[in-house]
């Protein structure tokens, strides 16, 4: 459960931008704020189903778009490319350039 909401999680920072602001405010409670199902369905007045479903359905969109865009499947390889160079390099010239490269993303 933990992997698939860190994985959701990830999905939502990249691709955030292509939900509805409706969307965006429901998988934000959920996924980052920790609010139930009933508690988001009392704030915001609608059935607990019509949460669910709003999420299912978003969670199901984010999946689309990885599919498509690839973008955390990318981001996955590069850290691991640069753990690999940092575990590697012995030159503390090239530790900093992976270092300042790891600050970017």
């Amino acid at each position: 459960m933990l992997e698939k909401t860190t994985r959701v999680n990830y999905l939502f920072d990249f691709y955030q931008p292509l939900l509805t602001p409706k969307q965006q405010n429901y998988m934000d409670m959920y996924y980052r704020e920790d609010y139930s199902l009933g508690e988001i369905s009392d704030l915001l007045q609608v059935s607990r189903q019509a949460v669910y479903d709003n999420i299912r359905r978003t969670e199901s969109m984010l999946e689309s778009y990885e599919n498509k865009l690839g973008l955390y499947d990318k981001f996955q390889k590069r850290a691991e490319i640069l753990d690999k160079m940092d575990n590697a390099a012995e030159n503390s010239q090239i530790q900093a350039f992976i270092h300042q490269l790891q600050e970017l993303e």
